[in-house]
């Protein structure tokens, strides 16, 4: 057979884009235009249709960055287009090949009733189908002018403050138009065909028959006559489309779907806009295609459509009855899943549960990510404890050194919990349902012979848009197509109920899913990571010194405000937010929140405590809270002790011999050298050094940071080729004498940087901190803290929640290597038999570790934390400015003793005027099992909710004493419902003196209601 397959294919090519699809519509007439352009911020809707309109055309300029421009449309069918399809052709400008990064346009009618949004794939509205001939059009289009951001290159356009004022776009064509049915038919035809037959092997016949189909279609067509003719032409494609895919095809469930970023290259107000946009996209297509189902996650973005847009919302509602529009994944945002603390991820669900339980009564069965970078290995316990069944991603597709092996398998986290996971082998959260696509997601799906079926999410996504109905067009043609997988849109519960059903015997795969790309994120923007951090331990003692005041003291709980406090820290955890990807606007906006956040909670936290601390007699006496799970300097955890003023063991601070400072609290000594460098830290007690010999530990270290791409996301492994050790010395001195603590302040100038950093040794504590402050101008640049241990470590512990994750600190195979940056929360540690050393955080998040061996034959594991980036996208001026951190090397340290001091360190203890001592509202005698979150019931009944986890990775056995009268303990769900006997609980019974016995499997969450009596 004669090979003129690229003859025809080009042939095709060309016609599509020259001649067919400009004649889908035909007949026109222009419209007239008037606009208003909004001072400022967007208005709302009410505000823009009665705006003082003025004149304005075709081929106009608008919008400066980020401004938002009214266009009103008005103009009358034309009488003989009666029983015609009629729609108004609305270019704002558009950019054909990039929805949802550019403009983009809300359409109203003069009433109000939001019709549909406006992007380069989705530019029309129908005005009649058929016309009548006559009919008078006025309609409304807000039309947001947002900039194009995604070219991975610096610039000033991502805020606001910094963007130039020159127009962006230019209206491209406002006119009724006549659509060609048959046209727009023939063009999906071709489609289809043409991408499937592209896919399909050479010697296939099933390619060669598409093939000559097409070239029929093309011999077919008249060129000059494109309406006329489109009949003819699909008549030559008839055989090729009823052709009937095989029986052993594989089965696609096609979901609808729009992944929104709560917020990247646009602000946070501008995604309620998005929102706003796909959703009234989606219900109209729903008008008038009863087949569609889309669905749509994230919680927070159902409840801005409920607060901006209450006509579109009881659209929502309705569609949602229908079982069409499903709500899926179950958590208040698609957040970051590597730093999110634990208590937050746990509220993640618990709200984002709870919304759509009380919206639409509906419990969510699937956790949907698509797009965060990378997942903890505490998630499947999580989503099980939260009810969830199954879980749905797509990035880990995304990673450059090793490909996952699985699509469908059981993912076992660190408590031996498993969750039916999928990954679509279409390698896109943004499918378009072509038949290019389709034959890929065939192709590469990896449980041939186990499983016979996949999940593709289609509609446009990241910026929004949805599905279109081009898209659905091409569903209907691949339902059952020969050389195709079977394609059906059903929801993603058809989906998972099928998959599992059929394939329960899937392989598993351990541990976390880690995402051989974007390590840079544990890093960048170091001031949002700070604000979480704190905001975290912040609602922890808002909720525990409020629920303590509650029942102590009969202070009201102050439900409604820490609710909408959780939610704004929970938005904010999204995974463009805290991983630090997101334009300049947003950081600086996430940054001022946090600073509000943190006052109210401090703020909560005070009055609490002053209800809780009695009155001041004035005798210098203060009340001294401690806030963390563990007992502290004869504190109780979670409670409080009058005290006049304490002093410890005195620390003795002496000159080193050759320069320096020798620091000592007689559990541990600190030699600081003649440069600043900590070059001994001993273990008193156990007599062992933890800095490797000849080496220092707070060795500051510097490198280039150039990514090859997504230079806030990224951090390539070739950084290390190149390094600076920062030990110039500007000033070194011995800080005066304080009456618990000794210190050394060291000062040094890099670049154009400098950092100011006090070595403190405190009386009675095993923890060297370093207090660091960095005046940070450099660019392209990472900032390293480096710590060199004498210890033969293979692998290292990382917290993650609820417990920790080990690494090989070794290279082995290809999948270790890959993980050259790591991340942990509070701490880090490494040990080898009988010992180990632990280096513990208050706002950090990458790390590496990694062990050499050195002349004497020992081995030496080096810690380092990744203090500060400093990419240029999408935020030039990531970082740049004034940050403090803390960190502490822990020589001696256990897992158990890296919890609690990793626990001590972010929540320091705090003081208040006042002479009452605070009893523990509960108590756990084993530091085995930490109390994560103490608060009053969701449901306001007046109950105690505990949150516990078991922190060692091994079993425990512990005493929980309430300390106060207590009816019942019943373990419940993340969302506070009693687990069912079937899951394995056991029932508490409670003591007369209020205790409950319990016993955890390694690293198992525990949430506990405890049902006050009628005498508590």
């Amino acid at each position: 057979m004669h090979d003129d397959r690229s003859i025809v294919e080009d042939r095709l090519d060309r016609v599509l884009r020259e001649r067919i699809r400009p004649a889908v519509h035909g007949d026109s007439v222009p419209l007239t235009v008037e606009r208003w352009d909004a001072p400022g911020e967007p208005v709302s809707a009410a505000e823009g249709l009665a705006a003082p309109y003025g004149p304005a055309a075709v081929g106009d300029a608008w919008g400066p960055a980020w401004g938002t421009t009214w266009f009103k449309v008005t103009g009358r069918v034309p009488e003989d287009w009666a029983g015609r399809t009629v729609e108004a052709v609305l270019d704002l400008g558009f950019d054909r090949g990039m929805t949802g990064f550019q403009c983009e346009g809300l359409v109203h009618r003069a009433d109000g009733e939001v019709v549909k949004g406006l992007h380069p794939h989705n530019d029309w509205v129908s005005i009649g189908a058929p016309a009548r001939g006559g009919e008078e059009v006025e309609l409304y289009v807000e039309a947001a002018a947002n900039p194009i951001l995604n070219a991975q290159r610096p610039t000033r356009q991502g805020d606001r403050l910094t963007a130039h004022g020159r127009p962006l776009y230019r209206l491209r064509r406002m006119e009724l138009a006549v659509f060609h049915t048959g046209v727009w038919e023939l063009v999906r035809d071709l489609e289809v065909l043409d991408g499937l037959m592209r896919e399909l092997p050479v010697d296939q016949a099933r390619r060669w028959e598409i093939l000559r189909a097409l070239e029929r279609a093309l011999d077919a067509l008249d060129l000059a006559d494109v309406p006329g003719t489109a009949g003819r032409a699909r008549a030559c494609l008839t055989d090729a489309l009823a052709s009937p895919a095989h029986a052993s095809a594989h089965r696609i469930s096609a979901v609808g779907h729009a992944h929104i970023d709560s917020a990247w290259l646009w602000p946070l107000r501008e995604t309620v806009r998005k929102v706003a946009r796909t959703v009234a996209n989606t219900v109209h297509l729903m008008d008038t295609h009863p087949e569609y189902v889309f669905a749509m996650s994230q919680a927070q973005q159902f409840a801005w459509i409920k607060e901006h847009r209450p006509e579109l919302w009881a659209r929502v509602k309705k569609k949602v009855a229908e079982g069409r529009f499903v709500p899926v994944g179950g958590m208040w945002v698609e957040s970051d899943t590597n730093m999110v603390g634990g208590e937050a991820m746990a509220r993640q669900f618990l709200y984002g549960k709870k919304f759509f339980l009380e919206e639409f009564g509906i419990d969510t069965r699937e956790v949907w990510l698509p797009d965060s970078f990378g997942y903890t290995a505490a998630l499947p316990q999580i989503v099980r404890l939260a009810g969830a069944e199954w879980f749905l991603t797509q990035k880990i597709s995304w990673n450059r050194t090793n490909a996952f092996p699985h699509h469908t398998f059981w993912w076992e986290g660190i408590d031996g919990t498993r969750v039916f996971t999928h990954f679509p082998p279409v390698d896109t959260y943004n499918s378009d349902l072509g038949g290019r696509q389709m034959a890929h997601a065939a192709r590469t799906y990896r449980e041939k012979g186990g499983g016979t079926r996949s999940l593709v999410p289609f509609g446009f996504g990241d910026g929004g848009g949805g599905a279109t109905r081009e898209m659905l067009a091409r569903a209907e043609r691949l339902r059952d197509l020969e050389g195709s997988p079977r394609v059906r849109v059903e929801p993603p519960a058809a989906f998972f109920e099928a998959a599992r059903a059929e394939y329960e015997d899937a392989p598993v795969w351990v541990g976390e899913l880690y995402l051989e790309l974007h390590r840079g994120t544990y890093t960048s923007q170091a001031g949002t990571k700070r604000g979480n951090r704190y905001a975290e331990s912040l609602l922890r003692e808002a909720e525990l010194w409020s629920t303590t005041a509650t029942v102590r003291a009969g202070r009201p709980y102050p439900y409604e405000e820490l609710e909408r406090l959780w939610k704004t820290v929970l938005l904010h955890q999204f995974h463009d937010i805290l991983p630090g990807s997101s334009i300049a606007w947003v950081h600086r906006e996430a940054r001022e929140t946090y600073a509000r956040v943190h006052r109210e909670l401090e703020e909560i936290v005070a009055a609490a405590q002053r209800a809780l601390a009695g009155e001041d007699a004035g005798d210098g006496v203060t009340v001294v809270f401690n806030g963390a799970p563990h007992a502290r300097r004869g504190i109780p955890a979670g409670g409080a002790l009058p005290l006049p003023g304490r002093t410890g063991e005195p620390v003795t601070a002496e000159e080193r011999p050759g320069g320096g400072h020798v620091l000592d609290n007689g559990l541990v000594r600190v030699e600081i050298d003649g440069r600043g460098l900590v070059v001994s830290a001993y273990d008193l007690v156990a007599d062992r050094e933890a800095v490797a010999p000849g080496t220092a530990a707070n060795l500051l270290q510097i490198h280039p940071d150039f990514p090859n791409m997504w230079d806030a996301w990224d951090v390539d492994a070739f950084y290390r080729h190149t390094v600076t050790d920062l030990t110039a010395l500007d000033e070194m001195r011995l800080d005066p004498p304080a009456a618990d603590e000794a210190s050394v302040t060291v000062r040094r100038s890099f670049g154009a940087s400098a950092v100011v950093q006090r070595v403190v040794l405190r009386s009675g504590s095993r923890v060297v901190e370093i207090d660091t402050e960095v005046d940070w101008h450099e660019s392209e640049k990472i900032l390293k803290a480096a710590f060199p241990l004498d210890v033969k470590a293979d692998f290292s512990a990382a917290e993650t929640q609820f417990g920790h994750v080990l690494r090989p600190t070794h290279t082995n195979t290809s999948w270790e290597a890959a993980k050259f940056e790591i991340c942990a929360h509070r701490w880090i540690h490494v040990a080898e038999p009988g010992w180990g050393v632990a280096v513990v955080n208050d706002a950090t998040y990458g790390h590496d570790v990694t062990r050499d061996v050195r002349a004497d034959g020992g081995q030496t594991t080096t810690v380092r934390l990744s203090l500060l980036r400093a990419p240029r996208y999408p935020d030039p001026e990531t970082d740049q400015g004034t940050h403090r951190m803390r960190y502490g090397l822990v020589p001696g340290a256990t897992v158990g003793d890296a919890v609690r001091e990793g626990h001590w360190f972010n929540l320091p203890e705090r003081s208040r005027a006042g002479g009452s001592p605070v009893a523990p509202l509960v108590t756990v005698d084993s530091d085995q099992v930490v109390l994560e979150a103490v608060k009053m019931a969701e449901d306001r009944g007046g109950d105690v909710v505990l949150r516990l986890y078991e922190a060692h990775g091994g079993r425990a056995r512990a005493t929980l004493t309430a300390g106060f009268p207590v009816a019942s303990v019943t373990a419940t769900d993340l969302l506070e419902r009693p687990l069912p006997a079937s899951a394995g609980q056991e029932a508490y019974e409670v003591t007369d003196s209020g205790a409950v016995a319990l016993r955890l499997r390694p690293f198992q969450i525990l949430t506990l209601r405890l049902a006050r009596s009628a005498a508590g």
